[in-house]
Parts: structure tokens; C-alpha cells; sequence
């Protein structure tokens, strides 16, 4: 089994957490660890490794949602990820949307290789980001009002 962590800034792992659990039921082997203002980065650091321990079971891997690049929920996670790699595969992705976390979700049960799952869901993530243009049709006049 992969294991699945979301982090990021303020509400941003609870607040899209909510939404999974909505789409697809209460998931198991996840963790959502928010980064609150009162937070200092190690206390973001501890709790991501509570997440990291309490999944010590998929041994398939970690796959790690967070936010912004570069910003301390992502920088944390590949610094634990760097650190922990002799007890844990733990992959970490920036640039989280919902469709992406969804889809992971629901296709990890299927999944074994944590590569492939993260280069799949990545894909998923881009392809969820887009422009919605409203295109007007000339409406066609006929003869007989057919």
C-alpha cells in the first residue's frame, strides 16, 4: 500500500482533505498535516513525522502532496524525505490540486510502484488546470423555420 500526506500552508491539507472525503469516503493510510501560522517549522517537522510513523506500514512508499514549492511544508518534506530514506520512499510533489489528490487516492489500491503512481498523478494535476472560454455560435437561419 502507498501512503498519502498532505501538507501545506494554513488550512490548505485539512480544507482539500474535506473535499476527498466528500468525493470518495474517508481514505485510509492518509494524513493531512497542516502549517498554521502559530507553527514554527519544527513543529511542522514533528508533525510530518508523526505521519510519516503512524504509516509505517506502506511499504510501497510515501507519497507527499504539498502546496508551494519551495515553500516550508515543501522544504520539510524533502528534507524528512532525505533523512528518513533508510526507514521510509517517500516522494514529495508541489504544485497540489484536488483532482490530482483524488485520483491518487483512488488508484494507490491498484499501484505498487510509487514512481509510477506519482508521474500519473502529476499528469492528472496538469491536465486539471485550464481557461474555461465561453465560444457563441452564430445561430443559422432557415427557409422554412426548420
Amino acid at each position: 500500500m502507498i501512503g498519502i500526506v498532505v501538507t501545506g500552508h494554513g488550512h490548505f491539507a485539512s480544507g482539500l482533505t474535506s473535499s476527498v472525503e466528500l468525493i470518495g469516503g474517508k481514505p485510509e493510510h492518509y494524513h493531512a498535516v497542516d502549517f498554521v501560522q502559530e507553527d514554527s517549522t519544527d513543529d511542522l517537522e514533528k508533525k510530518l513525522e508523526a505521519a510519516f510513523a503512524s504509516l509505517k506500514d506502506c511499504t510501497d512508499g510515501i507519497l507527499v502532496f504539498t502546496d508551494l514549492v519551495g515553500g516550508s511544508p515543501f522544504k520539510v518534506s524533502v528534507e524528512l524525505s532525505m533523512k528518513l530514506q533508510e526507514q521510509y520512499k517517500i516522494v514529495v510533489l508541489s504544485g497540489s490540486n484536488l483532482g490530482m489528490i483524488v485520483e491518487a487516492n483512488l488508484t494507490r489500491s491498484f499501484a505498487n510502484d510509487i514512481d509510477a503512481l506519482a508521474a500519473q498523478t502529476i499528469e492528472t494535476g496538469k491536465t486539471q488546470v485550464m481557461r474555461f472560454e465561453l465560444v457563441q455560435h452564430e445561430e443559422v437561419e432557415t427557409e422554412d423555420g426548420i
